[in-house]
């Protein structure tokens, strides 16, 4: 692992000449590629700064395209508010980190130095975590699939395992005999009642078979030997906090009773989905989806390839369906969500208040909103091609894989950052003519966009220009990346603004 000293001292914006011809540089960064209706990124200070540094081409040239940047500084940031909020509550917490959003193991370093836990979601990922120096005792397995290989690491370090289904807990078991230890479980719990509806879930026992077979579940062959049951887990799909109110007030009661037959049950672990919110502008994200609609029912000009639905269709001058999208834009988020949580209703007290009242230590496994504001996916220009109907397709060294998740679109402007400067009178980059169009990948299909949104570029586009996907450190660099036509997985690089150094990730070199 080599270093790479970036010149110009605090990334500085090494463009010379007035405060005013920065500033406008700085501006353009953030105009130079907008959505037709715009969907403007919160952006850390170190993205701007490296967005408004020269250095910014040779790093692509070197690493290649696209490129993954990271900076930790934005993650001891999350990790301590949220710490934060349950000091002030005077509630016993701990937070494990979900490695699937990101697999950079320079995180890990983080986890180890400020002492919070991991959460592994494969048998690769418990692998490096203890690699990594990582205790045992700081980590939990939540794989939704665990192998008898897995559920042996695990036992054998003093991993947690969360019991998914009674195949799981009888395998674990009977490992654990066979190696004369214990496997150390907590149980998944789902389809708990909200509002009258059941919140279904592929994962975890149904709360309803719990109440009924517990007892029969953990007094089967070697369970009662071999396992303790020292936790209790949930995971809810999306980001109410009224839904988790609604878990807590089932769960807690069922934690009493499992105490009562001999249980030492420690810990309730809420699993992660704390929100956090990628835009500016909640105006913003309104008026897209207000468009959007209007655009599917014919009404306005398109804003998405082919006038992509994104979830949603029209049918006789109606809009059915539900938005396939993260919720770019919410409020609130991260520690602010934490604590309304935390204050909830819960019987005669607080949800805060009901955990305390047990001496549970709360847990929870947040992955994306930890990694907010943590990275940017960089990708090189390669070519520009007007269609027939006036669109231009930008051609960019990367595929769809490596900035996308489940959802149909990552809707958040990117920003273009030109390779060769151009000052102008008022230090504009660049004066071609404006150009709008989309971003293309590199597989050879008619779906490869990289963007769905139509994007305007106010001074045009060139070849070797970058264009920077912000914040995309939570499942976006990672969760779905492929190497399909043999192409090569994005390299990661972490930035020390103190060192002024970019280097690379130790994933680099498994």
């Amino acid at each position: 692992m080599s270093d790479n000293p970036v010149q110009g001292g605090q990334f500085e914006e090494t463009t010379a000449g007035s405060s005013d011809e920065a500033k406008d540089q700085q501006r353009d960064v953030l105009t130079n590629c907008q959505g037709v209706l715009p969907l403007a990124a919160r952006l850390e200070p170190w993205m701007l700064r490296l967005c408004n540094n020269q250095k910014l081409a040779p790093l692509v040239n070197e690493y290649g395209s696209p490129l993954n940047v990271l900076n930790d500084r934005s993650f001891r940031r999350n990790i301590a508010r949220l710490y934060q909020v349950a000091e002030s509550q005077q509630l016993p917490f701990d937070l494990y980190f979900a490695r699937k959003a990101n697999k950079c193991l320079g995180f890990l370093d983080v986890v180890q130095e400020l002492g919070c836990g991991v959460d592994t979601a494969s048998e690769p990922e418990l692998e490096q975590t203890l690699k990594k120096g990582v205790p045992g005792d700081k980590i939990v397995c939540t794989a939704a699939v665990k192998s008898a290989h897995l559920l042996d690491l695990c036992i054998e370090n003093g991993v947690t395992i969360v019991i998914d289904n009674a195949d799981e807990l009888r395998i674990a078991a009977y490992i654990a005999c066979q190696k004369n230890k214990e496997a150390l479980i907590a149980v998944r719990v789902s389809e708990f009642e909200h509002q009258g509806t059941t919140l279904e879930s592929r994962f975890g026992f149904a709360i309803s078979v719990l109440r009924n077979h517990f007892h029969q579940l953990m007094n089967q062959e070697h369970v009662s030997e071999c396992v303790r049951l020292t936790g209790v887990q949930f995971h809810l799909n999306g980001y109410c906090v009224e839904e988790r109110v609604s878990a807590l007030r089932e769960l807690l009661p069922l934690i009493d009773h499992w105490r009562t037959e001999g249980h030492d049950i420690q810990f309730l672990d809420i699993g992660g989905g704390f929100p956090m919110s990628y835009l500016k502008s909640r105006q913003e994200w309104s008026i897209f989806w207000l468009e959007h609609s209007r655009a599917l029912m014919g009404r306005r000009s398109v804003i998405t390839y082919r006038n992509h639905g994104l979830g949603l269709m029209a049918v006789n001058d109606q809009i059915y369906g539900e938005r396939n999208s993260y919720p770019y834009w919410q409020s609130p988020v991260q520690g602010e969500w934490f604590e309304q949580l935390l204050d909830s209703s819960c019987g005669l007290t607080t949800v805060a208040g009901a955990i305390k009242k047990r001496e549970l230590e709360l847990r929870c496994e947040p992955g994306r909103s930890l990694l907010d504001g943590c990275g940017m996916t960089i990708a090189r220009v390669e070519y520009r091609k007007q269609r027939s109907n006036g669109d231009w397709m930008i051609g960019l060294a990367m595929n769809h894989t490596q900035c996308r998740t489940s959802n149909d679109d990552f809707l958040v402007d990117p920003l273009l950052v030109p390779s060769h400067p151009v000052q102008t009178g008022r230090g504009s980059f660049s004066n071609n003519p404006p150009m709008e169009g989309y971003l293309v990948g590199a597989y050879c299909t008619e779906s490869e966009l990289l963007a769905l949104r139509k994007l305007k570029f106010s001074n045009g586009i060139s070849v070797g220009d970058n264009i920077v996907f912000p914040n995309t450190a939570g499942y976006l660099m990672h969760f779905r990346e492929s190497r399909s036509h043999q192409f090569p997985l994005a390299k990661n690089v972490f930035l020390n603004e103190t060192q002024d150094t970019i280097q690379l990730d130790e994933i680099e070199q498994i």
